[in-house]
């Protein structure tokens, strides 16, 4: 078969098995990021926001003397918090999941794609 350009079949074991492994992998990543806790400051420190690996919000916290600021400072501070908390928590998931198809990439099977 490998002649008409199909892999062989330890090739084509080899790729289930590992995309079987990631599918585990991608599992227990969801179950780490769910349970990971990210955390952005305003610029000023004044405002904490934390959220999750997968961007689910857990909790806003004021300083109590922002509350005595103009509402515009107080949105302001909390948005750059929310910013820098997404930011956080989008870069871990990114990182997360590169490594974990990184090992996918490594597969060798030319036939496969025709090469």
């Amino acid at each position: 078969m490998a002649g008409f350009g199909l892999p062989n079949l330890s090739q084509l074991t080899e790729a289930f098995r590992k995309a079987q492994q990631i599918q585990k992998d991608a599992v227990k990543l969801q179950e780490e990021l769910d349970a990971l806790v990210l955390e952005g400051f305003s610029e000023d420190r004044r405002v904490r926001v934390t959220i999750s690996g997968n961007q689910v919000p857990q909790g806003v916290f004021l300083d109590p003397g922002l509350l005595n600021e103009e509402p515009q400072v107080v949105e302001a501070a909390v948005l750059e918090a929310l910013q820098a908390a997404h930011l956080s928590s989008t870069e871990t998931m990114k990182a997360r999941m590169e490594e974990l198809t990184g090992s996918f990439g490594n597969l060798n099977m030319p036939n496969l794609l025709g090469g």
